[in-house]
């Protein structure tokens, strides 16, 4: 299972929002989604998407987004339905936030779930089932340098267009490897496409 973990210190925690670019940079979110799951006609079904909201109203929430049980109850036509416009990303993002449910794992859709839980406990859960956490950083080792057992364990951490808080950036850097996919500074969402062939590359 591919794994992704994006954080967005200004995402919106409410549902209550309907410009992308003015809850937080949500257009940026759409457009992770759509890199991790999709290719063209037809939709990626190895991966789990985490995105960790710590802006307002009401931080931090976290949603993870399974695609192998999201489609495992469809049938083949529904999956080829199934679209990738931001509109449509947009209104299930949104539907997964008023379903929050205080102190609860709340299962919206199959395998997508919303709860409060911070970045740390993210990722402490995460190495509790076998995941090496990949920090990606033009700092880091290349990530063609890595060895494929540690991609195959791999999740793989990454910011929006503010990165990650600069205060945590020193404590992510001990808690996790430090990885690069190359000397240029790439959109969240290219990077997303980048790991993913990366991967794709590896196992054809």
């Amino acid at each position: 299972m591919r794994t992704f973990i994006y954080f967005s210190s200004s995402a919106r925690t409410s549902g209550n929002w309907d410009d992308l670019m003015k809850a937080g940079r949500m257009d940026i979110v759409c457009n992770v989604i759509i890199h991790s799951f999709s290719l063209s006609h037809q939709k990626r079904e190895d991966v789990e998407l985490h995105l960790v909201f710590y802006g307002m109203p009401d931080p931090p929430k976290h949603i993870v987004i399974s695609t192998k049980e999201y489609l495992s109850g469809r049938s083949q036509d529904d999956k080829e339905k199934l679209t990738i416009s931001k509109k449509d990303i947009a209104g299930f993002i949104k539907k997964m936030l008023y379903k929050y449910r205080e102190g609860e794992k709340t299962e919206v859709f199959a395998g997508c779930f919303i709860e409060k839980k911070n970045l740390y406990a993210v990722l402490d859960e995460l190495k509790e089932q076998g995941k090496k956490i990949f920090l990606l950083d033009g700092d880091g080792q290349d990530i063609r340098e890595v060895s494929n057992e540690d991609i195959k364990n791999g999740a793989f951490l990454l910011g929006d267009h503010d990165g990650l808080p600069r205060k945590e950036i020193k404590r992510l850097k001990q808690e996790c490897e430090v990885v690069s996919v190359g000397n240029k500074t790439y959109f969240a969402s290219q990077v997303v496409t980048i790991v993913n062939n990366e991967i794709d590359r590896r196992e054809s």
